[in-house]
Protein backbone atom coordinates (compact mmCIF):
# COMPACT_ATOMS: atom_id res chain seq x y z
CA UNK A 1 0.00 0.00 0.00
CA UNK A 2 0.89 3.74 -0.52
CA UNK A 3 0.39 4.64 3.02
CA UNK A 4 -1.34 7.74 1.86
CA UNK A 5 -2.75 8.27 5.45
CA UNK A 6 0.88 8.69 6.90
CA UNK A 7 1.89 11.22 4.06
CA UNK A 8 2.60 14.36 5.49
CA UNK A 9 1.67 16.53 2.00
CA UNK A 10 -1.57 15.22 2.43
CA UNK A 11 -2.40 16.68 5.99
CA UNK A 12 -1.05 19.89 4.75
CA UNK A 13 -3.66 20.44 2.11
CA UNK A 14 -6.44 23.15 3.30
CA UNK A 15 -9.86 22.45 1.45
CA UNK A 16 -10.43 26.40 1.11
CA UNK A 17 -7.33 26.15 -1.42
CA UNK A 18 -9.53 24.22 -4.28
CA UNK A 19 -11.24 26.21 -6.46
CA UNK A 20 -14.31 23.98 -6.40
CA UNK A 21 -14.28 24.41 -2.64
CA UNK A 22 -14.64 27.93 -2.83
CA UNK A 23 -17.38 28.17 -5.73
CA UNK A 24 -19.95 26.22 -3.44
CA UNK A 25 -18.47 27.25 0.11
CA UNK A 26 -19.77 30.22 2.39
CA UNK A 27 -17.90 32.90 2.35
CA UNK A 28 -17.76 35.65 5.12
CA UNK A 29 -18.99 38.45 3.09
CA UNK A 30 -22.24 36.46 2.87
CA UNK A 31 -22.46 35.19 6.33
CA UNK A 32 -22.34 39.27 7.31
CA UNK A 33 -25.14 40.00 4.14
CA UNK A 34 -27.53 37.28 6.11
CA UNK A 35 -26.73 38.54 9.71
CA UNK A 36 -27.46 42.07 8.67
CA UNK A 37 -30.71 40.88 6.83
CA UNK A 38 -31.64 38.44 9.23
CA UNK A 39 -31.41 41.83 12.07
CA UNK A 40 -33.36 43.70 9.33
CA UNK A 41 -35.81 41.26 9.52
CA UNK A 42 -35.91 41.06 13.09
CA UNK A 43 -36.12 45.13 13.21
CA UNK A 44 -39.05 44.98 10.43
CA UNK A 45 -41.05 42.04 12.43
CA UNK A 46 -40.25 44.13 15.65
CA UNK A 47 -41.84 47.58 13.65
CA UNK A 48 -44.93 45.63 13.09
CA UNK A 49 -45.76 45.67 16.61
CA UNK A 50 -45.23 48.72 17.57
CA UNK A 51 -48.14 51.26 18.08
CA UNK A 52 -49.33 53.44 15.74
CA UNK A 53 -51.05 56.34 15.92
CA UNK A 54 -54.00 56.26 12.78
CA UNK A 55 -54.35 60.42 11.36
CA UNK A 56 -55.45 61.86 9.03
CA UNK A 57 -54.73 64.71 6.74
CA UNK A 58 -56.55 68.14 6.10
CA UNK A 59 -55.43 71.04 4.49
CA UNK A 60 -56.72 74.80 5.67
CA UNK A 61 -55.38 78.30 6.44
CA UNK A 62 -55.31 80.38 9.49
CA UNK A 63 -57.92 82.63 10.31
CA UNK A 64 -59.62 84.32 13.44
CA UNK A 65 -61.25 82.40 16.09
CA UNK A 66 -64.52 85.14 16.38
CA UNK A 67 -65.81 86.77 13.44
CA UNK A 68 -65.66 90.05 14.32
CA UNK A 69 -62.25 89.54 14.73
CA UNK A 70 -61.29 88.71 11.02
CA UNK A 71 -60.23 90.54 8.28
CA UNK A 72 -62.98 92.84 7.04
CA UNK A 73 -63.98 94.96 3.90
CA UNK A 74 -65.03 98.67 4.55
CA UNK A 75 -67.93 99.75 2.04
CA UNK A 76 -69.07 103.15 1.09
CA UNK A 77 -73.13 103.72 2.52
CA UNK A 78 -73.16 106.13 -0.18
CA UNK A 79 -73.11 106.96 -3.49
CA UNK A 80 -70.37 109.90 -3.92
CA UNK A 81 -66.66 111.33 -4.68
CA UNK A 82 -63.33 110.62 -2.99
CA UNK A 83 -61.82 113.92 -2.07
CA UNK A 84 -59.06 113.01 0.80
CA UNK A 85 -57.50 110.04 1.76
CA UNK A 86 -55.76 110.25 5.63
CA UNK A 87 -54.53 106.66 5.83
CA UNK A 88 -52.07 104.06 3.53
CA UNK A 89 -51.96 100.98 3.82
CA UNK A 90 -50.09 99.66 6.56
CA UNK A 91 -51.48 102.30 8.87
CA UNK A 92 -52.22 101.47 12.26
CA UNK A 93 -55.94 103.06 13.03
CA UNK A 94 -58.34 103.46 16.56
CA UNK A 95 -61.75 102.87 15.96
CA UNK A 96 -63.67 105.81 15.28
CA UNK A 97 -60.46 107.58 13.04
CA UNK A 98 -61.37 109.04 9.79
CA UNK A 99 -60.09 106.63 6.65
CA UNK A 100 -61.37 108.85 3.53
CA UNK A 101 -63.65 111.84 2.85
CA UNK A 102 -65.81 111.55 -0.15
CA UNK A 103 -68.16 114.78 -1.35
CA UNK A 104 -71.68 114.40 -2.42
CA UNK A 105 -72.92 113.67 -6.11
CA UNK A 106 -76.53 113.88 -5.92
CA UNK A 107 -78.86 117.03 -6.83
CA UNK A 108 -81.15 116.98 -4.19
CA UNK A 109 -78.34 116.67 -1.65
CA UNK A 110 -76.08 119.42 -2.92
CA UNK A 111 -77.87 122.24 -1.34
CA UNK A 112 -75.16 123.13 1.08
CA UNK A 113 -78.49 124.74 3.39
CA UNK A 114 -80.49 121.77 2.92
CA UNK A 115 -80.40 121.05 6.72
CA UNK A 116 -81.84 124.48 7.62
CA UNK A 117 -84.36 124.54 4.49
CA UNK A 118 -85.59 121.27 5.78
CA UNK A 119 -86.19 122.41 9.71
CA UNK A 120 -87.99 125.58 8.44
CA UNK A 121 -90.37 123.37 6.57
CA UNK A 122 -90.84 121.54 9.59
CA UNK A 123 -91.40 124.33 11.61
CA UNK A 124 -94.03 125.74 9.09
CA UNK A 125 -95.94 122.80 8.69
CA UNK A 126 -95.95 122.03 12.70
CA UNK A 127 -97.55 125.19 12.86
CA UNK A 128 -100.57 124.51 10.45
CA UNK A 129 -101.14 121.36 12.27
CA UNK A 130 -101.33 123.52 15.04
CA UNK A 131 -103.84 126.06 13.56
CA UNK A 132 -105.92 122.85 13.05
CA UNK A 133 -105.42 121.86 16.38
CA UNK A 134 -106.97 124.82 17.26
CA UNK A 135 -109.53 124.33 15.11
CA UNK A 136 -110.58 121.28 15.86
CA UNK A 137 -110.70 123.06 19.64
CA UNK A 138 -113.09 125.92 18.15
CA UNK A 139 -115.36 123.45 16.66
CA UNK A 140 -115.62 121.39 19.71
CA UNK A 141 -116.74 124.67 21.84
CA UNK A 142 -119.08 125.41 19.09
CA UNK A 143 -120.85 121.78 19.45
CA UNK A 144 -120.68 122.63 23.25
CA UNK A 145 -123.00 125.79 22.48
CA UNK A 146 -124.83 124.25 20.07
CA UNK A 147 -125.95 121.05 21.92
CA UNK A 148 -126.49 123.42 25.11
CA UNK A 149 -128.57 126.57 23.15
CA UNK A 150 -130.69 123.05 22.01
CA UNK A 151 -131.24 121.77 25.45
CA UNK A 152 -133.07 125.33 26.30
CA UNK A 153 -134.83 125.91 22.30
CA UNK A 154 -136.04 122.69 23.00
CA UNK A 155 -137.44 123.39 26.79
CA UNK A 156 -138.93 126.41 24.91
CA UNK A 157 -140.58 124.82 22.25
CA UNK A 158 -141.86 121.50 24.75
CA UNK A 159 -143.74 124.63 27.27
CA UNK A 160 -144.92 126.30 23.65
CA UNK A 161 -146.51 122.66 22.54
CA UNK A 162 -147.52 121.86 26.04
CA UNK A 163 -149.33 125.57 26.46
CA UNK A 164 -151.17 124.71 22.72
CA UNK A 165 -152.20 121.56 24.14
CA UNK A 166 -153.50 123.01 27.23
CA UNK A 167 -155.40 125.60 25.12
CA UNK A 168 -157.00 123.18 23.10
CA UNK A 169 -158.59 120.99 26.00
CA UNK A 170 -159.77 124.50 27.51
CA UNK A 171 -161.30 125.68 24.04
CA UNK A 172 -162.35 122.35 23.62
CA UNK A 173 -164.64 122.54 26.83
CA UNK A 174 -165.66 126.13 26.11
CA UNK A 175 -166.75 124.43 22.16
CA UNK A 176 -168.64 121.27 24.53
CA UNK A 177 -170.37 124.06 26.43
CA UNK A 178 -171.26 126.25 23.84
CA UNK A 179 -173.11 123.14 21.98
CA UNK A 180 -174.88 122.74 25.07
CA UNK A 181 -176.16 126.18 25.51
CA UNK A 182 -177.09 126.18 21.75
CA UNK A 183 -179.00 122.94 22.05
CA UNK A 184 -180.74 124.15 25.30
CA UNK A 185 -181.68 127.30 23.25
CA UNK A 186 -182.83 125.47 19.99
CA UNK A 187 -184.79 123.75 22.83
CA UNK A 188 -186.26 126.12 24.31
CA UNK A 189 -187.14 128.31 20.60
CA UNK A 190 -189.00 125.31 20.03
CA UNK A 191 -191.02 124.92 23.25
CA UNK A 192 -191.70 128.90 22.49
CA UNK A 193 -192.61 128.05 19.27
CA UNK A 194 -195.08 125.70 20.40
CA UNK A 195 -196.52 127.87 23.45
CA UNK A 196 -197.16 130.88 20.62
CA UNK A 197 -198.83 128.96 18.00
CA UNK A 198 -201.03 128.34 21.22
CA UNK A 199 -201.52 132.27 21.72
CA UNK A 200 -200.24 131.06 25.52
CA UNK A 201 -196.51 133.66 24.94
CA UNK A 202 -196.23 136.80 22.94
CA UNK A 203 -194.35 137.45 19.66
CA UNK A 204 -192.22 139.60 21.65
CA UNK A 205 -191.18 136.31 24.15
CA UNK A 206 -190.68 134.07 20.56
CA UNK A 207 -188.66 136.87 19.05
CA UNK A 208 -186.58 137.14 22.41
CA UNK A 209 -186.30 133.59 22.40
CA UNK A 210 -185.28 133.57 18.17
CA UNK A 211 -182.67 136.16 19.50
CA UNK A 212 -181.22 134.09 22.45
CA UNK A 213 -180.91 130.87 19.56
CA UNK A 214 -179.05 133.10 17.49
CA UNK A 215 -176.37 134.16 20.29
CA UNK A 216 -175.48 130.27 21.33
CA UNK A 217 -175.43 129.47 17.42
CA UNK A 218 -172.80 132.03 17.26
CA UNK A 219 -171.12 131.27 20.64
CA UNK A 220 -170.86 127.59 19.27
CA UNK A 221 -169.58 128.68 15.92
CA UNK A 222 -167.06 130.85 17.79
CA UNK A 223 -165.66 128.31 20.19
CA UNK A 224 -165.84 125.91 17.15
CA UNK A 225 -163.45 128.24 15.63
CA UNK A 226 -161.47 128.64 18.93
CA UNK A 227 -160.78 125.16 19.23
CA UNK A 228 -159.54 124.84 15.94
CA UNK A 229 -157.09 127.95 16.12
CA UNK A 230 -156.02 126.26 19.37
CA UNK A 231 -155.28 122.88 17.36
CA UNK A 232 -153.46 124.53 14.90
CA UNK A 233 -150.90 126.53 16.89
CA UNK A 234 -150.77 122.75 19.04
CA UNK A 235 -149.65 121.50 15.49
CA UNK A 236 -147.36 125.22 14.85
CA UNK A 237 -145.59 124.16 18.16
CA UNK A 238 -145.04 120.24 17.58
CA UNK A 239 -143.53 121.16 13.75
CA UNK A 240 -141.77 124.11 15.62
CA UNK A 241 -140.33 121.58 18.29
CA UNK A 242 -139.18 119.23 14.88
CA UNK A 243 -137.64 121.74 13.48
CA UNK A 244 -135.26 122.91 16.15
CA UNK A 245 -134.05 119.20 16.28
CA UNK A 246 -133.61 118.66 12.47
CA UNK A 247 -132.27 122.03 12.95
CA UNK A 248 -129.51 121.19 15.88
CA UNK A 249 -129.22 118.40 14.09
CA UNK A 250 -127.89 120.14 10.89
CA UNK A 251 -125.54 122.60 12.54
CA UNK A 252 -124.20 119.70 14.58
CA UNK A 253 -123.72 117.39 11.84
CA UNK A 254 -121.76 120.53 9.76
CA UNK A 255 -119.74 121.44 13.05
CA UNK A 256 -119.17 117.70 13.17
CA UNK A 257 -118.08 117.58 9.39
CA UNK A 258 -115.92 120.82 10.12
CA UNK A 259 -114.35 119.28 13.08
CA UNK A 260 -113.28 115.71 10.94
CA UNK A 261 -112.03 117.63 8.32
CA UNK A 262 -109.91 119.57 10.32
CA UNK A 263 -108.54 116.81 12.17
CA UNK A 264 -107.77 114.58 9.08
CA UNK A 265 -105.85 118.08 7.99
CA UNK A 266 -104.42 117.64 11.14
CA UNK A 267 -103.20 114.33 10.77
CA UNK A 268 -102.06 115.04 7.49
CA UNK A 269 -100.07 117.80 8.36
CA UNK A 270 -98.58 115.85 11.23
CA UNK A 271 -97.74 112.78 8.64
CA UNK A 272 -95.80 115.52 6.60
CA UNK A 273 -94.44 116.72 9.48
CA UNK A 274 -92.87 113.45 11.04
CA UNK A 275 -91.75 112.95 6.70
CA UNK A 276 -89.81 116.01 7.05
CA UNK A 277 -88.34 115.27 9.97
CA UNK A 278 -86.97 112.08 8.78
CA UNK A 279 -85.77 113.07 6.33
CA UNK A 280 -84.20 115.68 8.07
CA UNK A 281 -82.88 112.33 10.37
CA UNK A 282 -81.74 111.18 6.93
CA UNK A 283 -80.09 114.28 5.87
CA UNK A 284 -78.57 114.50 9.08
CA UNK A 285 -77.33 111.02 8.95
CA UNK A 286 -76.04 111.43 5.50
CA UNK A 287 -73.88 114.71 5.89
CA UNK A 288 -72.07 112.16 8.43
CA UNK A 289 -70.93 109.70 6.20
CA UNK A 290 -69.39 112.04 4.18
CA UNK A 291 -66.13 110.31 6.53
CA UNK A 292 -65.67 106.76 6.42
CA UNK A 293 -64.21 105.95 9.97
CA UNK A 294 -62.20 103.03 11.32
CA UNK A 295 -65.13 100.05 12.83
CA UNK A 296 -62.42 98.97 14.97
CA UNK A 297 -58.51 99.37 15.80
CA UNK A 298 -56.76 97.46 13.39
CA UNK A 299 -54.15 97.86 10.48
CA UNK A 300 -54.95 99.02 6.69
CA UNK A 301 -53.95 96.17 4.76
CA UNK A 302 -54.99 97.12 1.65
CA UNK A 303 -57.23 100.20 0.05
CA UNK A 304 -59.27 98.39 -3.20
CA UNK A 305 -60.63 102.04 -4.62
CA UNK A 306 -57.85 104.02 -5.36
CA UNK A 307 -57.02 107.56 -6.07
CA UNK A 308 -58.60 111.19 -5.60
CA UNK A 309 -62.02 112.33 -7.81
CA UNK A 310 -63.11 108.69 -8.00
CA UNK A 311 -66.73 107.84 -8.06
CA UNK A 312 -67.74 104.92 -5.85
CA UNK A 313 -71.25 103.58 -5.42
CA UNK A 314 -73.08 102.61 -2.06
CA UNK A 315 -72.32 99.44 -0.88
CA UNK A 316 -68.93 99.49 -3.21
CA UNK A 317 -65.58 98.72 -1.56
CA UNK A 318 -63.18 100.70 -0.30
CA UNK A 319 -60.08 99.18 1.53
CA UNK A 320 -60.21 96.18 4.10
CA UNK A 321 -58.51 96.48 7.83
CA UNK A 322 -57.42 93.80 10.13
CA UNK A 323 -58.19 93.73 13.64
CA UNK A 324 -55.49 94.61 15.64
CA UNK A 325 -56.11 92.00 18.58
CA UNK A 326 -57.11 89.02 17.48
CA UNK A 327 -57.47 84.96 18.73
CA UNK A 328 -55.90 82.72 16.06
CA UNK A 329 -57.38 79.59 14.66
CA UNK A 330 -57.06 77.16 11.94
CA UNK A 331 -59.82 76.27 9.85
CA UNK A 332 -59.18 73.43 7.55
CA UNK A 333 -61.70 71.09 5.34
CA UNK A 334 -62.15 67.21 5.87
CA UNK A 335 -63.17 64.46 3.81
CA UNK A 336 -67.04 63.81 4.18
CA UNK A 337 -65.00 59.99 5.27
CA UNK A 338 -63.38 61.34 7.66
CA UNK A 339 -66.49 63.50 9.35
CA UNK A 340 -67.57 60.26 11.63
CA UNK A 341 -64.35 60.12 13.26
CA UNK A 342 -63.77 64.19 14.43
CA UNK A 343 -65.30 65.45 17.48
CA UNK A 344 -65.08 68.14 19.66
CA UNK A 345 -61.75 68.26 21.82
CA UNK A 346 -59.56 65.86 19.64
CA UNK A 347 -55.91 66.43 19.48
CA UNK A 348 -54.44 67.72 16.21
CA UNK A 349 -50.72 68.36 14.93
CA UNK A 350 -50.29 71.09 12.66
CA UNK A 351 -47.54 71.78 9.77
CA UNK A 352 -47.66 75.77 9.36
CA UNK A 353 -46.38 77.15 5.57
CA UNK A 354 -42.63 78.44 6.12
CA UNK A 355 -42.10 76.86 9.37
CA UNK A 356 -39.89 74.01 9.18
CA UNK A 357 -40.51 70.45 10.71
CA UNK A 358 -39.85 66.86 10.46
CA UNK A 359 -42.94 64.75 10.40
CA UNK A 360 -43.57 61.28 11.90
CA UNK A 361 -47.66 61.18 11.46
CA UNK A 362 -48.20 57.50 13.05
CA UNK A 363 -45.53 58.75 16.00
CA UNK A 364 -46.62 62.36 16.83
CA UNK A 365 -43.94 62.54 19.80
CA UNK A 366 -41.29 61.85 17.64
CA UNK A 367 -42.29 64.78 15.30
CA UNK A 368 -40.32 68.49 15.40
CA UNK A 369 -41.78 71.38 14.38
CA UNK A 370 -45.53 70.31 14.52
CA UNK A 371 -47.86 72.32 16.84
CA UNK A 372 -51.05 70.89 19.15
CA UNK A 373 -54.27 72.06 18.39
CA UNK A 374 -57.96 70.91 19.68
CA UNK A 375 -60.90 70.67 17.88
CA UNK A 376 -63.00 73.64 18.12
CA UNK A 377 -66.03 73.32 16.83
CA UNK A 378 -67.46 71.62 13.28
CA UNK A 379 -69.80 72.72 10.33
CA UNK A 380 -72.81 70.78 10.30
CA UNK A 381 -72.94 71.31 6.44
CA UNK A 382 -70.86 70.97 3.68
CA UNK A 383 -68.81 73.56 1.62
CA UNK A 384 -70.44 73.71 -1.71
CA UNK A 385 -67.37 73.77 -3.91
CA UNK A 386 -65.52 71.44 -2.66
CA UNK A 387 -68.11 69.15 -0.28
CA UNK A 388 -65.74 68.92 2.29
CA UNK A 389 -66.57 69.71 5.92
CA UNK A 390 -64.89 73.04 7.61
CA UNK A 391 -63.33 72.31 10.81
CA UNK A 392 -62.42 75.10 13.42
CA UNK A 393 -59.37 74.18 15.54
CA UNK A 394 -57.64 76.05 18.57
CA UNK A 395 -54.28 75.75 20.05
CA UNK A 396 -53.61 73.50 22.50
CA UNK A 397 -52.92 75.29 25.57
CA UNK A 398 -51.42 72.03 26.93
CA UNK A 399 -48.69 71.76 24.18
CA UNK A 400 -46.36 74.43 22.69
CA UNK A 401 -47.91 77.55 22.01
CA UNK A 402 -47.91 78.77 17.95
CA UNK A 403 -45.18 80.24 16.92
CA UNK A 404 -45.82 85.03 17.39
CA UNK A 405 -45.11 85.71 13.45
CA UNK A 406 -47.92 83.20 12.31
CA UNK A 407 -50.83 85.51 10.30
CA UNK A 408 -54.23 85.40 9.65
CA UNK A 409 -53.89 83.87 5.64
CA UNK A 410 -50.54 81.53 6.75
CA UNK A 411 -51.47 78.15 5.26
CA UNK A 412 -51.33 75.32 7.68
CA UNK A 413 -51.63 71.30 6.91
CA UNK A 414 -53.62 69.61 10.04
CA UNK A 415 -52.39 65.83 11.26
CA UNK A 416 -55.89 64.90 12.95
CA UNK A 417 -54.67 62.23 15.52
CA UNK A 418 -57.28 59.34 16.26
CA UNK A 419 -56.54 55.59 17.94
CA UNK A 420 -53.34 54.11 18.57
CA UNK A 421 -52.74 50.69 16.80
CA UNK A 422 -50.02 48.42 15.90
CA UNK A 423 -48.09 48.89 12.46
CA UNK A 424 -49.04 45.73 11.11
CA UNK A 425 -52.63 46.66 11.82
CA UNK A 426 -52.26 49.83 9.90
CA UNK A 427 -50.77 48.49 6.87
CA UNK A 428 -53.50 46.07 6.42
CA UNK A 429 -55.79 48.73 6.87
CA UNK A 430 -54.50 50.93 4.28
CA UNK A 431 -53.70 48.23 1.78
CA UNK A 432 -57.47 47.32 2.29
CA UNK A 433 -58.45 50.96 2.38
CA UNK A 434 -60.06 51.11 5.69
CA UNK A 435 -61.41 54.28 7.72
CA UNK A 436 -59.44 55.23 10.59
CA UNK A 437 -61.19 53.69 13.57
CA UNK A 438 -63.27 55.91 15.14
CA UNK A 439 -61.95 57.86 18.12
CA UNK A 440 -62.74 55.63 21.68
CA UNK A 441 -62.19 57.50 24.91
CA UNK A 442 -62.40 54.03 26.71
CA UNK A 443 -58.12 54.03 27.65
CA UNK A 444 -58.71 49.90 28.53
CA UNK A 445 -60.51 49.50 25.21
CA UNK A 446 -57.29 50.89 22.95
CA UNK A 447 -54.97 49.34 25.17
CA UNK A 448 -56.43 46.39 24.69
CA UNK A 449 -56.36 46.75 20.49
CA UNK A 450 -52.49 47.44 20.64
CA UNK A 451 -50.08 44.07 20.69
CA UNK A 452 -46.77 46.27 21.92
Amino acid sequence: MLGISENIEIKKLKIESFKSSRLVGISEQAKRIVRVLLGLLLVFVFTLFLPWTQNTRARGELNALKPNHRPQTIHSIIDGRIENWYVQEGDFVEKGDTILEISEIHNQFLDPELLLRTQEQIDATSQAASAFERKVEALDLQIQALKENNILRVEQARNRLRQAELLVQSDSISFEAAKVNFDIADARLKRMKDLFEQGLKSLTDLETREQDFQKSQAALISAENQLLSSQNEKLTAAIELNAITFDFQTKLAKAESDKFTAMSSGFSTNAKVNKLRNEYSNFKVRSGMYYVVAPQTGYITRAITVGVGELIKSGSPIISILPGDYELAAEVFIRPIDLPLVHVGNKVRFIFDGWPAIIFSGWPRLSNGTFGGVVYAIDKFSDDNKNMYRVLIVPDEEDTPWPEPLRIGTGAEAIMLFNEVPVWYEIWRQLNGFPPDFYDDDIEKVKSTQLF
